[in-house]
Order: structure tokens, then sequence, then C-alpha cells
């Protein structure tokens, strides 16, 4: 696959991810209009998230990691193009994960203890537990659901076909949408008393059915595109000597990888429910999950429209080269990519912070959330450094991935996540409860710089290594340095255009009616915006001119021309 023909499925996931990005703005808009931002909302958020945190520790990492570059080897080398072999994944995967789905459900009250601040055993907070368990219950079943869709998604990359998988979240947000809009239409948004309680059997019903529906028909609607492909279903139980022994010995490192990575977010999330259980909701701006994750939510966009999609539409590439022993062509790409990646994320992180009230305030000031959208702006801005790093390692693993070097992966995401828990930990211990959010965001940057270098470091000692004695790899230090120093010049001159217009326009006030705040976000974003993509081509920086004119190409007016 060419480096255009990567930026061409790459274009076409992105789009789908800007959609299903733009209708989950929308929906938790909606939630915090409907919850607000304090302890009422964990109990649902947390609930809610715990499922496709339990499917990533069993069966994610295999799944987004590992299966791939399998299912590319069986197609290219058995008979009968990898069927067998995927049929085989197929029946094993879900028959673990219905049985332990069915688990889960059961032993709900026990999981959730897991993820919950020491606050919760308090009397006091009886009765929210309560509701945290039924929402479990509800919600539990998105595990069977999560890992099902992933594995079909990952069917359909291996096989070339990138858009549905990235396309079919939307029908997942707009199930919620639509949920959530008949909440509140049937309750209304919540009250200031009713922002730190527990919830009602009917409230329970209504979001946690809602939500697990929605993971449903986002599996359902990938079907149709696996006959389009060419696969179908027939179970397979004769596992022995089928090859699934090579990708389960592989598997063994990339769980402990993501057992690791889970320990610490599970650790990150009990940090982040005693900010307002601490308190029963009641301090001002006091912050934790639902500010954590939804601030997350937003800053992830563009690794989720950019480093998500180059590295989807580069691993079947990587994998191939990596088969071939071509380490020159596998650096090359990685190089790409991640130039490619930098492009956007390096700019987006330094204008995230004038910006971060503004866009708060239009996301989420409304019903429920219009007097605590101000605590989503210090974790907003705080977030974008963190994503940098992230991007830059989130890259690396992919070499590694395809390299086969799973343990390699597990030994530096032990160091990564030894590093969140201890600085979360002090620097949660240091601060108040409003101030619980933007700790974890410390916390979570700090960790992912240490990665960055560790992966970064160790994957090119490896590539060299396994390249022989005087061989050169493409993608030298020096020429990285040069480019990330151009980035880096051209993006300070942008922001700094963006924060005179952003000072110009502070007289507006911190925090001017909706749509003047929506007016003064646009009018920084474009400035820096425009700055930026005319000093890129001034310095030559054709990763952020590619991507423009890849874009550009698949508007419906320069097709036309």
């Amino acid at each position: 696959m060419s480096d255009s023909k990567i930026l061409s499925s790459t274009a076409v996931m992105a789009a789908g991810t800007v959609v299903s990005r733009l209708s989950g703005f929308v929906r938790s808009a909606l939630l915090i209009a409907a919850l607000g931002a304090g302890l009422h909302a964990e109990l649902f958020n947390v609930a809610n998230t715990v499922p496709n945190m339990l499917y990533i520790l069993l069966a994610g990492g295999i799944f987004n990691a590992v299966l791939v570059p399998q299912l590319v080897r069986t197609m290219k080398n058995d008979p009968d193009g990898g069927e067998a072999y995927t049929n085989r994944v197929v029946t094993l995967a879900a028959t673990f994960l219905g049985l332990v789905t069915i688990v889960l459900v059961v032993a709900a009250p026990w999981v959730m203890q897991l993820f919950l601040s020491p606050e919760f055993d308090t009397p006091e907070l009886a009765a929210h537990v309560d509701s945290i368990n039924a929402f479990a219950r509800w919600c539990l079943p998105q595990v069977f659901f999560y890992g099902m869709f992933v594995l079909a998604g990952q069917i359909l990359n291996a096989r070339g076909l990138f858009g549905p998988m990235m396309w079919a979240p939307i029908a997942n947000n707009l199930i919620a949408i639509a949920m959530l809009a008949t909440y509140l239409l049937t309750f209304g948004p919540a009250g200031p008393e009713e922002q730190g309680g527990p919830f009602t059997p009917g409230q329970e019903a209504m979001l946690g059915l809602g939500s697990t529906l929605g993971i449903v028909v986002q599996l359902l609607v990938l079907l149709p595109y696996l006959r389009r492909v060419g696969y179908r279903f027939r179970p397979r139980f004769d596992l022995r000597d089928s090859g699934l022994g090579h990708t389960l010995r592989l598997s063994v490192w990339t769980l402990l990888f993501v057992i690791v990575n889970q320990i610490a977010y599970a650790v990150v999330v009990k940090l982040a429910t005693g900010g307002p259980a601490s308190t029963l909701g009641e301090a001002p701006g006091a912050t934790g999950y639902t500010v954590y994750s939804y601030a997350f939510l937003i800053v992830m966009v563009p690794h989720s429209v950019i480093t998500v999609s180059l590295a989807t539409a580069i691993l079947p590439r990587l994998s191939e080269q990596a088969a071939a022993d071509d380490q020159a062509g596998l650096s090359r790409t990685l190089v790409m990519a991640l130039r490619t990646a930098l492009a956007v994320i390096v700019p987006f992180a330094l204008l995230l912070p004038l910006v971060a009230r503004d866009a708060a305030h239009v996301i989420w000031g409304y019903g429920a959330g219009r007097d605590s959208y101000q605590n989503f702006a210090p974790t907003l801005a705080l977030f974008g450094i963190g994503l940098v790093f992230f991007t830059v390692h989130y890259l690396m693993l992919r070499g590694f991935y395809a390299l086969e070097r799973t343990r390699t992966v597990f030994l530096i995401q032990c160091v990564i996540a030894a590093t969140n828990i201890a600085v979360a930990v002090l620097l949660v211990r240091e601060s108040t409860a409003a101030q619980t959010s933007p700790a974890l965001v410390l916390a979570y940057g700090s960790s992912y710089l240490v990665g960055a270098i560790v992966s970064s470091v160790v994957l090119v000692r490896r590539l060299r290594a396994d390249a022989g004695p005087g061989t050169r790899v493409p993608g030298s230090a020096a020429s990285l340095l040069g480019f990330v120093g151009r980035l880096l010049l051209a993006a300070l001159v942008s922001t700094a255009a963006a924060y005179v217009v952003h000072l110009l326009l502070g007289v507006l006030g911190p925090d001017p009616h909706l749509v003047v705040a929506l007016l003064r976000a646009l009018a920084v974003t474009t400035v820096d915006v425009v700055v930026f993509v005319l000093l890129a081509r001034l310095l030559r920086l054709e990763e952020v001119t590619g991507v423009l004119d890849t874009v550009l190409r698949r508007l419906p007016s320069r097709r036309q021309a």
C-alpha cells in the first residue's frame, strides 16, 4: 500500500470518526444537561465505562493488536485465504465472551467495588452504591457486544475495508442521543440537590438499557459488510493444530500489557470518584471521573481522527514489511505516520488552553451543566500536552506489534502504568476536590512522556539490531528532530497570533453568552489554523499540506471540478 493510498484510507476512516465524534459531543452535552457533572453523573458514567474497560482487559488488546497481523498472514499463506482460521477465532471469541459476560452480570456488585473510592463505603452513600450496581447489571452485557464488534471490524480491516468500523459508532451515538432526549423529556434536568443523589429504578432502566442497546446496534451495522467482503461465519470447534496456538502465545504478553494498563486506569477511576464522593457532591467545583473522561473525549478527537486512522491503515503494511524482514520499509512507514500525526496533534495541543473555557461552555453549558461547565476548563487545557506524548508512544507500539515483540510492549507498559499510578496517587493526595481531575491529567501526561521516550529508544535499537551492522535504517533522529523543530516553530507562532486575538476578545468577559463564547472560540481557532497552514507551506511541512490536499480531494466541489 503506497503512502497516498494510506492517506486515502486514513481520510475515509477519519471522515467516519469526525461524524462519530460530533455525534458523541451531542451525546455528552445531553448527558451533562440531564445529570450535571457531579456525583449523580459519576454513578452512571462509571457503570457505563466499566464494560468497555473489562472488554479491553479480557480481549481488547488481543483483538486490536495481535489479531490483524495474524489475519493478514493467514489470508496470504493459507490455501483457503484464512477462512477456517477466522471462523475458529470468531467461535472461540463468542463462546468466551458470552460465558464471561454472564459471570460479570451475576457478580456486578463485587465488580463495581473495584472501581469505587473508599468514600462510597459510608452509610450516607448506600443508596448511591445501589444505583451504580443497578446500572452495572444493565450495562455489563456490553462486554460481549463490544468484543464481537471489534472482532468483526478487524476482519473487515484485514480485508482492506476500513470505513464501516469507523462509521458504525454513529449508530450507537444516535441511539444514546434519542435515549437521553427521552430521559430529559421524561425526568427533566437534575436539580441542584438531585445532582448529588442516586437514581430511581425507572431512571436506571432507561439509561442502562439505552446504553446497551446502542452497542448492540453498533455490532449489527457491521454484519452486512462482512458478507460484502465474502466472509461467511461457520462455527469451528476444531481448535487443535489450527494456528491459534501461535496467536495465543503472542496474546499472553498482550494480555499482560492490557492487565497492567487497566489496573492503572482502575486506580485512576477509583481516585477520580473520590472527588465528588468526598463531599457528597456539595463542594463547589468538585471534579471527578465525569469531568476527566468527558474532557478526554474531546481531547482525543484529533487522535481518533488522525492517529488511529493512520495506525489502522498502516498496520497491515507494517505486518507485511515485518514478515519480509524489511526493517527499512517498516521504519519509513512509521516515520511517515508519526510526522503526519504530529503535524495535527502539536498545534492542537498548544491551542487548547486558549479555547478550553469557551469550548466547555459551548459543549456542556446547558441544563444541569449550566453552572458547572467551568469545571471542565482546567482539565481540557492540561490534556493536550499529554496527548502529544501519547501519540508518539501509540505509533511506536504499532511497530512492536508488527514485529510481534509483544513482550517488549508489556515491559514498557509496566513502566508507564507504574509512573501513572505513582504520580496520580501523589498528586491527588495533595489536591482539593476541585483539583482531582487536573491532578489525574498531569499524571497521565507524565506517564506517557516516559512511555514516548522509552518506546522510541527501544524500537530504534531493535530495528537497527534486526537490520544488521552497517545497515542504515531510514528516518534518522536528525531528520526527525529537524521536522519537529520546524513544526514547533510554526505551531508556536500560530499560537502566539491566536493568543493576541484571545487577549483582545477577553473584553467580552470570562463567561459571555453561549453564542458569543462560540464565536470567540471560532475566531481564536481560525487565526491559529490560518497562520499555521501559511507557515507550514513556507517551512515546507509537507505532512500538513499532504493532509490538507487529501481532505480537499475528497470534497464534492473538488471532485466535480
